[in-house]
């Protein structure tokens, strides 16, 4: 339970930061205003991970901060999401907590082998996903700081905002001296025939019995994760990728290398090159997939996962001449569009779609806005993971980018099979990759692919962002036996680029 509320807090903000109003009143709370021309300060339109976090540090500056969020209660169709956004409603931690309880059957196919006899995975119970989803629900933002409105927001000016209230429907304006847009993103689905048959990674959460057949399609981190973890928990699972190889702008051997596990060590039937042309719905209720070559697929649900868009289309950016690209919203550094008065964080700026990311934009800006502080995004060596099994952990540049870049560069990697399944001879393997700058030594990339790659990879990660070398890589005891101490005991380069050209040895290199 401890665990739980230590990532909450990271999420969401403590509750002492907020003073709930599910039905909005004018009167204002006791906080000063830095500006006494508008209502507020700072007005925030979304309520998820990176606008809770400006709010809440504003707040903490003595900014008059009002929030406004469409759903307060978990769950409510058709937003899904709710206080909290994305993350912590539909996306990361009820994810996190289905990829949880996926891997367990991989880990009981295992115990044979560690001497414990007629072990079985067993059948899993799809209602504990009911469960699992409601556990960070259970929070009350209360007592004096932001002012949070369960109600939806629409520019009327560059300094106005018009509050249309979930529960009463009633509408009213108000100003304020900046405004900031946090609304976040929303599944893309593609205009084909019987899409509307297709859910996304909102819907597959309150599913009401888990699907015997589910067809994937996209070849994203979110496809992936969704393919693993229905896997893992039963479902035939077909995944449909319209490229040549899932999981573009990652580094290319964590994606071959996922690949190999993948086709090896999971029921997962993987089709490249393959799109959807139509979906067709039986009288018994099941999907038939057709692709473009005719190939049909029958499964019981189809989920698409096939990239996001901006929820901008209810904000009337146009009535303050906010400028837009697509269904996303450009800013600067310091998360400011076009209109000096109008911010925007998170998502909906289509920079990096992750949550710690949106919660640094979000508290940079206010740091900027109200702390007295100089304070632009850092977006540069940002760690991530793709929650498959295995897990990919990453940060910095890929081999391909890093060889673009910096032209020399030596790369380190190794493939092998980790004590844990070495022992029962399961046929999973890790592997773990360097990027380091020639001139400078720099480690400035790291690729993992292995159990716990996400725990391993944010410690390197603060390692990296320092500017750690080589040197101190190799200079670090390893921690034995682990498949971690891997990161600081290879010694030998695998392979190098010179002038950005591939070579094996340093004695055929073409130097600069």
């Amino acid at each position: 339970m401890r665990s739980t509320r230590m990532l909450l807090s990271l999420i969401v903000p403590t509750t002492r930061a907020f003073t709930l109003r599910p039905t909005r009143t004018l009167s204002h709370a006791s906080t000063r205003l830095f500006s006494t021309d508008y209502d507020y300060d700072l007005l925030v339109i979304g309520g998820g991970s990176g606008g809770v976090r400006a709010s809440r540090i504003a707040s903490g500056y003595g900014a008059k901060v009002a929030l406004l969020e469409s759903r307060l209660g978990h769950g409510v169709k058709p937003e899904y999401s709710a206080i909290g956004g994305t993350c912590v409603n539909v996306g990361c931690v009820p994810k996190k907590l289905m990829v949880f309880a996926s891997r367990y059957p991989n880990e009981i196919s295992e115990m044979a082998g560690y001497g414990w006899k007629g072990a079985t995975p067993g059948e899993f119970d799809w209602k504990e996903i009911t469960r699992l989803n409601k556990v960070y629900q259970n929070f009350v933002l209360k007592n004096a700081g932001v002012e949070v409105i369960e109600a939806t927001g629409t520019l009327t000016g560059p300094n106005s905002v018009s509050i249309h209230e979930t529960s009463t429907g009633k509408t009213s304006e108000v100003t304020a001296k900046n405004i900031l847009i946090a609304v976040g993103g929303w599944p893309y689905k593609p205009s084909i025939p019987g899409i509307e048959y297709a859910i996304t990674s909102n819907e597959i959460f309150y599913l009401e019995k888990q699907p015997k057949r589910m067809v994937v399609v996209g070849g994203g981190f979110i496809a992936l994760e969704f393919a693993s973890i229905m896997d893992g928990l039963g479902t035939d699972v077909t995944l449909m990728y319209r490229g040549d190889l899932f999981l573009r702008g990652f580094d290319m051997d964590m994606r071959t290398h996922l690949k190999e596990e993948m086709a090896t060590n999971s029921g997962i039937d993987l089709k490249f090159n393959t799109d959807v042309k139509e979906i067709k719905k039986q009288d018994d209720g099941s999907l038939i997939v057709v692709d473009l070559d005719g190939n049909e697929i029958e499964c019981d649900e189809v989920l698409y996962a096939t990239g996001r868009k901006g929820k901008i289309e209810k904000l009337n950016l146009e009535s303050a001449g906010v400028k837009t690209e697509g269904s996303f919203i450009p800013v600067d550094d310091y998360s400011r569009t076009n209109v000096p008065s109008i911010y925007a964080v998170g998502d909906v700026t289509n920079r990096i779609a992750l949550t710690p990311v949106a919660l640094m934009e979000g508290h940079r800006l206010s740091d900027t806005l109200f702390g007295g502080k100089d304070r632009p995004v850092d977006h540069q060596y940002v760690a991530s993971t793709v929650f498959t099994t295995p897990e990919i952990g990453t940060v910095g540049y890929t081999e391909e980018d890093a060889a673009a870049k910096f032209g020399d560069i030596d790369v380190y990697k190794n493939r092998f099979r980790a004590m844990k399944h070495s022992f029962p001879q399961s046929e999973t393997y890790s592997l773990f990759k360097l990027i380091v700058e020639t001139k400078t030594q720099r480690v400035v990339g790291c690729h993992v692919a292995t159990d716990g790659a996400g725990e391993m990879v944010q410690g390197v990660a603060i390692a990296i962002k320092m500017g750690a070398t080589k040197d101190d890589f190799d200079n670090t005891i390893g921690i034995h036996p682990t498949s971690a101490e891997e990161l600081v005991t290879m010694r030998s380069p695998s392979y190098y680029y010179r002038n950005g050209a591939k070579v094996d040895k340093l004695d055929t290199a073409v130097t600069a």
